[in-house]
């Protein structure tokens, strides 16, 4: 059964700026260039049925695109770090749209997600990793920044069982701020893919 999640994509312009921080953290493996996203809700491993509600209440989602800035680093984990990533400039878009599709998730009967939403883009996963090591890289690439760019969609993706770090697949795709109604048509692993999965 694969997991899914909600997610943002990140754009070409924006993801080669993202690759430019790989390296300099002894134990970590990054995530390579294709596979970097905004997770918005985290679903997890459920049945094909519960998929294709979760996927039918997202496309009463109208909200519309907005600008995003990725900035700054960090890590997860204080005394024992577990992964290094982007941040993103506060953005109440970002955060309406999170919360809706949080609430619709949860109403169709998802798994409720108990992490605060935090923002990132994952950029490594750390493996003994020294937090003085960690520390130094953040305070040397603490300056980051990208162009803003603009979110024009939101996914459904799916990752097949691995360590993290992908490979992770769209399922389905909505626009924002498009005046057509419902998902998006052409995504390579659309509506079918989700009743395949069962």
């Amino acid at each position: 059964m694969p997991r899914l999640f909600t997610a943002l994509e990140i754009p070409r312009d924006a993801a080669l700026s993202l690759s430019l921080l790989r390296g300099g953290v002894p134990g970590a493996r990054w995530i390579d260039v294709e596979n970097y996203h905004l997770t918005l809700r985290f679903i997890g491993d459920v049945e094909g049925h519960v998929a294709d509600e979760v996927a039918n209440a997202l496309d009463r989602i109208r909200r519309p695109a907005f600008d995003l800035t990725l900035s700054g680093v960090g890590a997860f984990g204080s005394k024992k770090p577990h992964s290094i990533y982007a941040g993103v400039v506060p953005s109440p878009a970002l955060n309406a749209l999170q919360g809706e599709i949080d609430r619709i998730c949860t109403r169709v009967g998802a798994p409720s997600d108990q992490r605060k939403f935090v923002p990132h883009v994952t950029l490594a996963r750390l493996r003994n990793s020294s937090p003085g090591e960690v520390a130094s890289y953040l305070s040397a690439r603490g300056n980051f920044l990208t162009l803003p760019f603009r979110v024009g969609r939101f996914v459904l993706m799916s990752s097949r069982d691995s360590v993290g770090g992908g490979p992770y697949i769209v399922e389905e795709a909505w626009p924002l701020g498009a005046p057509q109604a419902g998902r998006q048509e052409g995504v390579q692993h659309g509506p079918q893919a989700l009743r395949a999965m069962r």
